[in-house]
């Protein structure tokens, strides 16, 4: 339960996403994913440049419970189907990080 209101206040901390292109919503998510798919904290997945068709299937997983972490299911329920994909669409088109040596 922690790990859901914190992530929770996360989202609502985060600044909104300073692009114009940005989705809207996308702090939810940039809140552990970063506003451009690349994470800060070594635990959250980077989403930058990640194939639209697995994101989309991690998604309807967390949905359905099949991957069960809380704190996925509470930012999802926040989120109707559209902006869902559109951040996913969002994060899909952006640049993938250098791997670090």
């Amino acid at each position: 339960m922690r790990i859901v209101l914190a992530c929770a206040l996360a989202a609502f901390m985060f600044p909104l996403a300073s692009r114009a292109d940005a989705p809207p919503k996308l702090g939810l998510c940039a809140a552990c994913h970063g506003e451009n798919g690349h994470a800060s904290v070594v635990a959250h997945p980077n989403l930058a440049g990640q194939n639209l068709a697995y994101l989309r299937d991690a998604i309807a997983q967390y949905r359905s419970g099949k991957r069960d972490f809380p704190a996925m299911r509470a930012a999802l329920g926040m989120l109707n189907a559209a902006e869902a994909d559109a951040i996913l669409a969002w994060y899909a088109q952006q640049p993938a990080q250098a791997a670090q040596p």
